[in-house]
């Protein structure tokens, strides 16, 4: 009998052969039926580790990261384009289909936050913000509402259609500050930030994810909070995985492995206030959190994998 994980990793491989002859990967109906074939192969839990996976099959993960990358940024464009055609972008976020996730995600979020800082943050960096950043935006309006967020991201074109969405909210445009930068090269200005979020995609391979939390580790303040996403089991087909072992620096303050319709592990870690000298990474790897038993209802496996993402932290409520 054809155990399982063959059968995972010969379907995930049919599913990038159709994707990656696409002549795009904008957002249509071939588009999401494919997306939404591939997320739901990789979705139920599996012991499936990727690193023992054959050269071969290695590499199409590698390009099939990518790909689920450029496909999200299509649809993120997609839709700040339509909202921003509108006078007061911000009464239209409802247009975009799983908007209601988004909301659900930044309660979560702020629940994490609290339980694991005793100040209200001042000022937040998300890294890999986009043309669309509904995380910022939902954290900073319902939650957060004090709080600066600087969105930093390397496509000047996603920043200004962000910037976009905001601009005619007196308090948002106030406190909503947008970035065209490489994060390597952002150094002292690190050293602001009370919590540095980091998108999935920035660091779509395990050297490139490790360069940059190697830098923030460098520069951001000491105690500041590291929030960051991951992938477990079949997961990692989709998203980079993030290993205790590679948050040098960081003293992990809990990881997150859901097994429902969410795809991406949550990492949250602090930085180390001095040098560690004997603590070891794996102590208190996996810290217990009681989260609201709250917004687990009506939770979608919807198409585009931007969403599956910001799904993800969310289901830990259920």
């Amino acid at each position: 009998m054809v155990c399982q994980e063959e059968l995972l990793i010969e379907k995930v491989c049919s599913l990038y052969s159709q994707i990656s002859t696409l002549e795009s990967l904008k957002p249509s109906k071939n588009v999401d039926t494919l997306f939404t074939e591939l997320v739901l192969t990789c979705m139920p839990p599996s012991p499936i580790d990727v690193t023992n996976l054959t050269k071969n099959v290695q590499d199409i993960r590698s390009h099939l990261i990518r790909l689920c990358g450029e496909a999200e940024g299509h649809l993120e464009s997609h839709y700040s384009t339509i909202l921003g055609s509108h006078k007061n972008p911000l009464d239209h976020l409802h247009i975009f289909p799983y908007y209601n996730n988004y909301l659900k995600l930044g309660l979560l979020e702020y629940t994490i936050l609290t339980q694991n800082s005793i100040h209200v943050p001042e000022k937040i960096a998300f890294i890999g913000s986009g043309p669309l950043p509904l995380t910022s935006i939902v954290l900073a309006s319902n939650h957060l509402i004090s709080t600066t967020f600087h969105n930093y991201d390397i496509d000047s074109s996603a920043n200004s259609s962000a910037q976009k969405l905001v601009l005619s909210d007196p308090d948002l445009s106030n406190r909503m500050v947008f970035h065209t930068s490489d994060i390597l090269d952002v150094t002292k200005e690190l050293e602001d930030y009370d919590v540095v979020y980091l998108a999935a995609l920035v660091g779509m391979n395990k050297e490139g994810k490790n360069r940059i939390i190697d830098h923030l580790a460098k520069y951001m303040a000491p105690s500041a909070v590291l929030m960051l996403r991951s992938a477990h089991g079949a997961r990692a087909f989709l998203y980079p995985v993030v290993e205790a072992s590679d948050l040098q620096g960081f003293e992990v303050l809990s990881v997150f492995h859901p097994t429902d319709e969410v795809i991406n592990s949550v990492v949250i870690a602090r930085k180390y206030s001095t040098t560690p000298s004997t603590h070891s990474l794996d102590q208190g790897l996996v810290g217990s959190m009681i989260l609201p038993n709250k917004c687990s209802d009506e939770i979608q496996v919807f198409i585009p994998l931007n969403h599956v993402e910001e799904l993800t932290v969310e289901e830990q409520l259920s």
